[in-house]
Formats: structure tokens, sequence, C-alpha cells
């Protein structure tokens, strides 16, 4: 007689079993939780009856189980939106579909819907793909299979070498049980309905599994004698002893199979409760995994890209071509990204909803590390290389989830003679040439906010001066439908001008006149039209000369798009409202009385912030070592902070946050315009009272060439072969220029953070040159001073300076602006030059006081301030090298970019749209018989 394989007593063990496990790891973590999540679609009787079950066993094993039932005329759409929630859902370990779904949804697709990390039914495509894949690696193994091989191996029965038949081939029983069987080195013979000679295939076999669905169809002397039989059909036939009039019966005639076989199971009590065990189990392999997962910390990382270094270093397009990036879905939920939150543009590039920061809201923030650098040269030195290999060499290398946080380039540079922006050598941002043209088209949608404003004031004022005042006010605010309405800008306007009323009719005539003249003086203009693009001859232009426009012309010009103050904004919004509120208080003139005319007065804030609603979600992309990037705004660093965006900064230092204070923080690598005394001077004191982040480390990057420049070297030009001092070791000019390192040391060290040198290795420097340096870094209170070399090694080369950066960042911080934003503006700016640039005494011109005069009357005068000068010397004189003191610091004119938030003081004439040289960076691009760019860089 048979022994009875009892799969209710395996699987009432395997309850507990699991039981035990989640009790023993919540001792040690009271946030454990296994958490199962069914939907069920409609009300069928038996779905229910199955519900019922799962829902009771997992409150026997310890786990969560949550059943939400659907009505069964629920769209695919609401189902789909529900299973997408629970996949990001990090509370939910395991999502179960139960089916069948009623007629008209997509099974499949619904089914395919759940992620395969929470595919605890296994019948996913990934989880199906696994398993039939040679080798492969399924997260989890579909429930009934599952059950009887556990089912075999729970009664001893020896599978391997063994001689199975599986009668069934569906793709949830019959066909994955042969391959459970065959992976467990069973020689497997699947038989079906159509099959012929089925008792011979029968008699030879050690063990059947029988799934064909016909009641009994297998009888006791089709079967081998001393064989193993899992039966796991569940028919019904007629039996009238049954208060139902029918009972379950297996595919196998039991009663003539009990003589002949050594173990059977029964019908019902065999297979039915391990399926249900089985898919606890999962449930549980599920929650260890994320617990597993979340004790390395939400900031491991470990999906770093490999690099194939070769020396010398190929062209840094060459580098990028050569680097498969991964895909952006990818780097997103390796960040943390959820999948609602991703906008993908093609492949290699998305936006992230702003949403993500409400999600996050309650995570503290990860490691702030701002990038700067000594005073540079025309050659750059590698700022932005620094950035981005730092940041491979704390992801990557070091395993700490890391962002690297960049501007959006401008196209001007990459065709003229700047070129690009992705960082170099093996420490870029891929793909280079989709980062270095358009990404996602955020400074188009700059420009076309830009120029709207201007087409706007000049249509504004032909408008004022052509028609009356009844007129004029009746064709600003029409009558639809026979009722007139003002707009949320000119109800705004109302309240500027002290008129507290909201219905047009209202409006007494000299109200109406009140409201229609901005009666904007044209000389005062400062809003002008604005191109992506380097084109000298548009510097200055004259508009309206065409016969429509009356004979009103004026003289203006271009800047470059990133020029814009809509730029500026973008970066430093803190949000979309923030963006609205900060475009409608652009002061574009002065009416003839003096009073500031906005682009709220104008009646285009919303419509600007509608064409930069995409524009202020961030973009993500990748270094070459697959770690994630957010590139995102590219203010002109002449004139406005030089940095990116507020909100990539916000987002990512949430991504790379804790939710304790036992957790390892993951970092965010950002970086400043220019050098520290310029681009890291605004942005502590402009972006960082913008956003209230402050940084946790400040690095200065310096190179031995340019230290040689400020001890009186030769002058070096980009393009020009480099003087003899550039190319061997000399310590006599060294020692002079590192006095220029140690000046934005001190300035650095005013604002009471820790600061580390990074000092970014050159073929030409020698061990000496590197020691000058690090000894007067310390000297003058860096922390430390660490050779880099990632722009030959990428993250590896850089992996000395993230341990010291790690360091730093859990120094003490005495943060500090350098001044208060209640000082004059005379005051502010004299801080800026003297504390920083060493200058003795500040001289403002005549224009410049007046100005100043000007903006305190209109109650500007609190804002911070942004000098605009030359970035290659401490003063206003791109000559003085070194550390020139004792200079008169002149201001000849002072700007406001009130929208943005600050005032700017020009102490040079700044070019804001530059030109193209003789030979420019467009005549060596080319797209080839693929499709793919080339000469870029």
């Amino acid at each position: 007689m048979a022994q009875i394989i009892d799969g209710k007593l395996i699987a009432s063990q395997i309850r507990s079993r699991i039981h035990s496990e989640i009790s023993s790891i919540q001792s040690q973590d009271a946030h454990f939780n296994p958490t199962l999540y069914i939907i069920q679609v409609g009300a069928r009787p038996d779905s229910s009856t199955y519900v019922k079950m799962k829902l009771k066993a997992a409150a026997e094993a310890g786990i969560q189980c949550i059943a939400k039932t659907f009505d069964e005329n629920v769209t695919e759409s609401e189902l789909l939106k529900q299973i997408q929630a629970l996949n990001e859902d990090q509370s939910v370990h395991g999502i179960l579909v139960q089916l069948p779904l009623p007629a008209g949804l997509n099974e499949p697709k619904i089914t395919a819907a759940v992620a395969a990390e929470k595919d605890v039914d296994g019948f996913g495509p990934f989880n199906v793909g696994e398993l039939n894949k040679k080798n492969g690696q399924p997260l989890f193994i579909p429930c009934t299979p599952k059950g009887i091989i556990e089912l075999l191996k729970q009664s001893d029965v020896e599978i391997q070498g063994s001689n199975a038949v599986v009668l069934g081939r569906s793709e949830i029983v019959g066909a994955p049980v042969a391959t459970l069987l065959k992976n467990e080195h069973a020689t497997v013979t699947t038989l079906h309905s159509k099959s012929k000679n089925i008792e011979q295939h029968l008699k030879l076999a050690d063990i059947v599994v029988a799934a064909i669905g016909q009641p009994q169809l297998i009888k006791g002397e089709w079967l081998k004698p001393g064989a193993v039989v899992i039966d796991v059909g569940t028919n019904f036939i007629d039996d009238a002893s049954k208060k139902s009039g029918s009972r379950m019966v297996g595919d196998v005639d039991y009663e003539s199979a009990l003589p002949v076989v050594a173990k059977i199971t029964p019908v019902p009590g065999g297979v039915g409760p391990m399926t249900v065990a089985m898919l606890l189990d999962n449930v549980i392999i599920a929650a260890k995994r994320a617990h597993e997962a979340s004790k390395k910390g939400g900031n491991y990382f470990d999906a770093a890209l490999p690099l194939n270094l070769k020396t010398p270093v190929p062209s840094d397009y060459q580098i990028s071509r050569e680097q498969t990036p991964k895909h952006i879905t990818d780097i997103a939920k390796e960040a943390g990204v959820l999948t609602s939150e991703l906008e993908p543009f093609g492949s290699y590039k998305a936006k992230v909803s702003l949403d993500l920061l409400d999600r996050l809201q309650n995570k503290k923030n990860g490691k702030y590390i701002l990038v700067t650098g000594i005073t540079p040269t025309p050659l750059g030195e590698g700022k932005s290389t620094t950035t981005v290999g730092l940041a491979q060499a704390l992801g990557a290398h070091l395993h700490r989830k890391t962002f690297a946080n960049v501007r959006q380039p401008s196209m001007g540079p990459t065709f003229g003679i700047k070129g690009g922006a992705a960082g170099g050598g093996y420490s870029q941002v891929i793909p280079m040439d989709e980062f270095n043209m358009h990404v996602t088209g955020d400074i188009h949608a700059i420009s076309m906010a830009n120029n709207l404003l201007a087409a706007a004031i000049d249509t504004r004022m032909f408008h004022e001066a052509t028609q009356k005042d009844g007129p004029l006010y009746k064709r600003l605010v029409p009558a639809k439908k026979g009722v007139r309405t003002f707009t949320k800008s000119m109800l705004r306007r109302l309240a500027k001008l002290g008129i507290n009323k909201t219905n047009p009719d209202d409006l007494t005539p000299e109200e109406a006149s009140k409201f229609v003249r901005l009666d904007i003086d044209p000389e005062t203009i400062t809003w002008r039209r604005v191109v992506d693009m380097n084109d000298r001859f548009l510097r200055g232009i004259t508009v309206g000369q065409a016969p429509t426009e009356r004979g009103f012309t004026r003289e203006t010009g271009f800047d470059i798009s990133v020029a814009s103050e809509c730029m500026a904004i973008l970066a430093l919004a803190n949000s979309l409202d923030d963006m609205r509120e900060r475009l409608g208080k652009i002061v574009v003139a002065s009416s003839k009385a003096g009073v500031p005319i906005t682009c709220e007065d104008i009646g285009a804030a919303g419509a600007l912030t509608a064409l930069l609603k995409d524009a202020i979600k961030p973009n993500v992309m990748q270094t070459l070592e697959g770690t994630p990037v957010f590139v995102h705004a590219g203010p002109f660093a002449n004139i406005s902070i030089g940095a990116n965006s507020v909100l990539a900064d916000k987002m990512a230092l949430k991504l790379t946050g804790t939710d304790s204070d036992d957790q390892d923080s993951g970092f965010v690598v950002t970086e400043a315009g220019f050098d520290f005394t310029m681009g890291g001077e605004r942005f502590i004191n402009i972006k960082a009272r913008s956003s209230g982040l402050t940084p946790d480390v400040i690095v200065i990057v310096a190179t031995v060439r340019a230290l040689k420049v400020h001890g009186g070297g030769a002058e070096v030009k980009a393009g020009a072969p480099l003087p003899a001092e550039y190319l061997s070791e000399n310590l006599e000019i060294l020692e002079k220029g590192v006095e220029n390192l140690k000046k934005h040391i001190a300035n650095a060290k005013q604002y009471g953070i820790p600061v580390v040198v990074a000092i970014n290795k050159m073929t030409n420097d020698t061990a000496k040159e590197h020691e000058i340096i690090r000894k007067h870094s310390l000297e003058a209170g860096a922390v430390d001073a660490i050779v880099s070399n990632h722009w030959e090694e990428g993250g590896k080369g850089a992996v000395d300076l993230a341990q010291g950066i790690i360091e730093a960042s859990e120094l003490p911080k005495d943060f500090k602006f350098l001044y208060d934003l209640d000082l004059p503006v005379e005051e502010k700016i004299n801080a800026i030059a003297q504390k920083m640039y060493g200058a003795s005494e500040v001289e403002f011109s005549p224009e410049a006081a007046k100005k100043i005069a000007t903006y305190t009357a209109q109650g500007f005068d609190k804002l911070p301030i942004c000098i605009a000068k030359t970035q290659y010397s401490f003063s206003h004189d791109a000559n003085l090298k070194g550390v020139p003191t004792g200079f008169k610091f002149p201001i000849r004119d002072v700007r406001a970019s009130i929208g943005a938030g600050y005032l700017y003081a020009l102490a040079a004439e700044i070019q804001t749209i530059p030109g193209l040289p003789t030979h420019c960076g467009f005549m060596n691009v080319e797209v080839n018989e693929d499709g793919e760019i080339e000469g870029l860089f």
C-alpha cells in the first residue's frame, strides 16, 4: 500500500517555518513586515474562496496580506495604474492578480505589469523567461510547480537520474514543472492529450506528475510498481452522497493506484495546500531580499559600468562612443526614481517629476559637495571633469550612491571654440553628443519664454501709442460671450495700482487709464531677445523697421539664451509656484514716471510659466561608469550664478538621503562656474540663500599649469603650444603661483565649511610639484590636498580624493554668509570686493550710483549681489595674475534681476552674446551613414 504524501501537513510545516523566520528577523528589526497584496476583479465564488484561503494561510504564517476587490467593470488602465502604484510601494513585497480576470481585460498584459521583483506568482515575463533559459535565474518559481518539487524533496524522493513523466503541458503547471525536473537532473518526458501510447510511457516512469485535467484518467495498471505519483488534477464528478452532488478527484484513479505505487498525493489535500504555501514562501523570499538591500543602506551602489582604459587617452568623443550606456530607466531605478516619476526622452535621458520631492520630503539630505577652482586659464582647469570623476569614484568604486549635478551647456560654445561641458577623458557625462546638443530642449523653452516677453513689450508699446484709453481697455479686456473678466496678471496689476475691483465694468475711466497705460520709457528697457548661438552681429540691432510698425523703431540687441533672466529663474526656483512668482517679478523697464514695469504688468507671467512647466523638471543622464547625473539649467556664469538648478540639487539630496542617522548617506557633487571667489561666492551668497542648502565640503580644483601662470609663467592660449615652463618641472614659479590657491582657500574658509584641494593631475606634472601644492594647501587651512588622476583613469583615479571628501564631510561646520542682506547695496559690494577679491576700495561710477539709488528707492536694495567681472584675475583686470592687492575696484553699472532675486554689478563690459572664431567647432561636425554625430570635440 502506498505512502500518502500529506500536502496539508507539509504546507503547515512550511507556514510554521516562515512564521519562525519572520519572528527571528523582527527580533532584530521591528520594521520587517512581509506584505502580500492580492488584486481580485469581480466576485466569482471560486476566486473569492481562493483569496480567503490565502488570507488565512498568510495570517498563520505571520505575513500581512491585503486583498482588494475591484468591480468587474473596472477598466484596464485603472488596474494597470493600481499595479504600478503597488510596484512603487516599498512596503509591498508581493503582488498577486487573482485569475481568471473577466472577459474584456487583457490578462497577459495585466499580469505582466507586476514588477519582476514582486511577481510572487512567478508567471511574469521575466521570471518565466529566466526559468526557461539555460542557466536562467528567475527571482521566483511558479507556486504549483515549486510546490511539486518541494513535495518530492520533503518525501525523500530521489529526483536525480530518475525517469519522470509529466502528463500535461500547460504554461501554469506542465511546462514549468518539466523544466524544474530537468534542472534537478531527471530524464523528463512530457505527454499531453494528443500523445500516443501514454500507458507505455507511464509504465517506465519513476515519477509521474499528472496535470492533464481529465478525471481519473490514469489507472493503477498503467503505473510502474513503486513509482511516485503527484496528482495535480482538480476535477469534479457526480456523487449523490455529497451534499453538493459532486466531489473532487484528481487525474489519477486514486483507489487503483494505491496498491501499485510507493507514494502518492491525495486530491484534495496534496498539491493544493502546497500552492498556497509556496506563494507565502515566495513572499518571504521577496521580503528578505528587500530587507538585505535595506541593510546595505539605500545608498549602496553596485551597478557600475566597466571602463576599458586606454593609453594614450583617446579623444573625449571616441571614449564616449565606445561606452555602452545603460538605459535611462535602469539609471533612474538604481537612483530611486519611480517609474511614475520618470519621463524618458529616448533611451539615455529623461525628465524627473517634481512629485519626487513630495514623496521623499521626510528623508534626511545626503552630503552636498561643491566643486570650485582656482583662478583659471583660458585652457580650463578641469572643474567639470573633477565633478564627474569624483562622482564616479564615490559611486562606482566606493559604492556610495552619488549624483553629479551639472549645468546644461549652451550650444553657442559647443559650435564656437570652447567646446562642450560634459567633462573629459574617462570622466564624462554620456552620451556626450546628446548632452551637448539640445538635451531635452530646456534652453529652447527658455528662448521661447524670453522672446515672448520681448515681443509683448514692443507690442504693448505699439498699441498704447496707437490707441486711446477706451478702445485700448476694451481690447485688452474683451468680452467673451458677453462677459468680461480680468486675468490673474490683471488682478495683480490692479492690486499694485491700489484698485480693489474685480469686475472690469466697474472701473472708472481714470482707473481704466491707469490700468492700461504702462507708459514704458523705451530708453529704460533692459529686456533683450535671445538665441542659443554665438552670433556677434546680433549684439546691436534695430527693431520696428517694417512699414507696418508706423515708424516705431528702437535700438536693442540679442543675448545668448543662457544669459536670459528666465534661465537664472529656472536655476533658482524652488517649485513651479515659486517660478511663476519669480517670472512675474521680472522688471523689464521703467515707466516714464520711474515705476518698475514687470512681466506681471505685461500680463505674460502665466504664459512664460506654461512654456517652462516641463523645463523646470530636472534631466537625468549618466556618467561613463553608469552613475546618475542631473543636467539642469545653465545660467550664464559671467552675469549670473553659473550653477545648476536648486531643484536638481534638492532632488539629488533626497535620493541620496537617509531615513535615520545610523545609515550611510550618499553624495551630491555639484560645481560653481569659474573659480571659488566668483562662482563659489555666488553659489553660497545667492543660490544657497534661495535653496536653504549649504555645502558640507568645498573642493577647490588646482592644476600645476594654472599655478605656474599665476607665478609669472608665460601666457597660455587655447590652441597654441604650451611654453617650456609648463612642460617641465619648475618649482620656483610654482612656489610663487601657489599664493593664488592659498587666497582661494582663505576665501572659502570664511564661510565655515571644510575645504579640500583636488590637485588635477596632468601629464607633465611631477611629484615634487604636487607636494608643494599639498604643503601650501595644508598651511592655508585646507583639510587635505589630494592628487586625482580621473581624466586618465576615471573614477579609479579619484578614489583617494573621494575618500578624503567622505572624511571631510563628517567634520563640523560653522556656516555663515559673507554679508547681511539688510546692509546697503554699496556695503555688500564692498564686502565682496574687499574680503574676496582683495581690493582696497570700490569706486562707483555716477551711473552705478544713480542705479543703486533708484533700486533702493524701488525697494530692491535687500537683494544679494552678483558681480560681473573677468574670471582670469581676482581683480577687474585680467592681466593681474597671482594675488593682486591694494587696487581700486570699479563698478561701472548696476542692473537688476528681480525675478531671479539679485542685483548684478558690472566691473567690466561683459559680452552677453559671444562671437565665433575663424575656425569654428561646427566645421568639424558631420552625421555618418548610421545617423551618428561625428566631429564633436
